[in-house]
């Protein structure tokens, strides 16, 4: 696109008192107000053709594959005028949607071997899927009377997830206390639980491992060798409801929930097993299908960006039902979701009580501060007394909750979020090293 500068425009109107002047006392000079005007489109003209190129203009992106809230994360530019002149000023504008806030527009000089680079930074707001739309760009002709607009389109989508790099040296860390422990059946033999072979027995081994009935019949010692067990189903059904999507810290609690998903999916794809992810609200969302091995993390990070907040109540009915219907063996499903009280809570014990006929269930959510600040608050005022009381009513509940969570077979983790993740990998490798799967 090209269109004409204010400086065009100003300079098209200094001649105009002069124009008015030959049309109101001497209409036979009529010939210099065409004059003029034509003096200063040629001029203008002149500007437009020795201003760089459009079809020169040449724009490269090299978009991450993800971005992480809160967190500056350059994007690359590659701009190039393959021939012609070269503006003396570039200025260039990134439109996204609104997962990043609105940037500013940039004005580069200088160029090397015609081309110029430059980084954008890029910062989310929210977790979600940001949008790159397109790369704006303008500049000047030497005279500055034209101005010539490039729009280059982009339209890529790009996860924005928790900041998780600190996830793998905390998994690693956390992991390694209890490596082994557990297992679903490989060609590898350890501390598993499933039978492999009979060997003799020799100095070191442990001596639970004997078996006498086949030493008895043998007469001699034979040891009982175990296959380590791993590849189980690890489902991680997070609620985006409105409950999970109100702020825990200022933080929402779904944040908080992914960031320790993130980190538990990173200690079970590195031992072996294989992980879901599965998003609902008021219907089911986004799933990930199963994912092995941690060369598949980038694609879990990916799944989590796709699960949006929502103002809806979740609908434990449709949601579980779907996710017992996707599942072909007995697995570990992790819940991530929060209720107020027990009328809230029905539906979901209901449905929970279904998934635990065929699969193990932990149902994770974080402990509720501000009733509990409010419980243990010392009463200044009659009305913190009935806000103690109602808090303490509402925590009642909770725990009544809890307990019929846990006579269903259901394990249990509430914690604060700083506590969250490392609990969450505790209670997994507990779980694995009873042989719980």
């Amino acid at each position: 696109m090209i269109s004409p500068t204010p400086r065009a425009v100003f300079l098209m109107l200094m001649g105009m008192p002069l124009l008015i002047a030959i049309a109101l006392f001497a209409p036979g000079l009529w010939i210099l107000s065409a004059g003029w005007i034509a003096g200063v489109c040629g001029i203008v003209l002149m500007d437009g053709l020795l201003a760089a190129q459009l079809r020169a203009f040449e724009v490269e992106a090299d978009i991450p594959p993800l971005l992480y809230v809160g967190e500056e994360t350059p994007l690359p530019l590659r701009l190039r005028f393959a021939k012609g002149p070269l503006p003396a000023r570039l200025e260039i504008q990134l439109e996204t949607n609104e997962f990043i806030p609105q940037l500013a527009p940039q004005g580069l000089r200088g160029w090397e071997a015609r081309t110029r680079h430059y980084d954008v930074d890029l910062t989310p707001s929210r977790r979600g899927m940001a949008r790159i739309v397109r790369l704006w760009s303008r500049w000047r002709g030497p005279l500055g009377l034209v101005q010539k607009r490039h729009v280059q389109e982009i339209g890529i989508d790009v996860p924005v997830t928790p900041n998780v790099r600190w996830v793998r040296d905390e998994a690693i860390r956390l992991f390694s206390r209890d490596a082994e422990f557990g297992i679903k059946t490989q060609i590898e033999r350890g501390d598993g639980s499933e039978f492999d072979a009979l060997r003799e027995f020799t100095a070191g081994m442990d001596r639970r491992a004997i078996d006498w009935k086949h030493s008895a019949r043998h007469r001699h010692l034979l040891a009982k060798e175990f296959k380590t067990e791993r590849n189980h189903n690890i489902v991680f059904a997070f609620d985006t409801g409105r409950l999970m999507s109100e702020p825990l810290g200022g933080v929402p609690k779904i944040d908080r929930a992914v960031t320790a998903g993130l980190l538990l999916a990173y200690v079970s794809l590195r031992s072996g097993d294989r992980t879901m992810f599965y998003g609902f609200s008021s219907k089911p969302g986004v799933t990930s299908g199963f994912l092995t091995g941690t060369s598949s993390f980038p694609k879990a990070q990916a799944t989590v960006a796709e699960m949006d907040y929502s103002d809806e109540e979740a609908n434990f009915t449709l949601a579980l039902t779907n996710l017992a219907g996707r599942l072909e063996r007995r697995s570990l499903v992790i819940i991530f979701s929060d209720f107020v009280d027990t009328i809230s809570a029905e539906l979901m014990l209901e449905n929970v009580k279904r998934l635990t006929d065929r699969h193990l269930v932990l149902f994770a959510t974080f402990e509720d501060e501000a009733l509990s600040t409010m419980a243990d608050a010392a009463p200044e005022k009659p009305e913190d007394v009935a806000r103690a009381v109602i808090a303490d009513t509402l925590l009642s509940e909770r725990d009544l909750v809890f307990r019929r969570l846990q006579r269903m077979g259901v394990q249990i983790i509430e914690s604060r979020p700083e506590h969250f993740g490392a609990e969450l990998v505790s209670r997994y490798l507990q779980i694995k090293q009873r042989d719980m799967l």
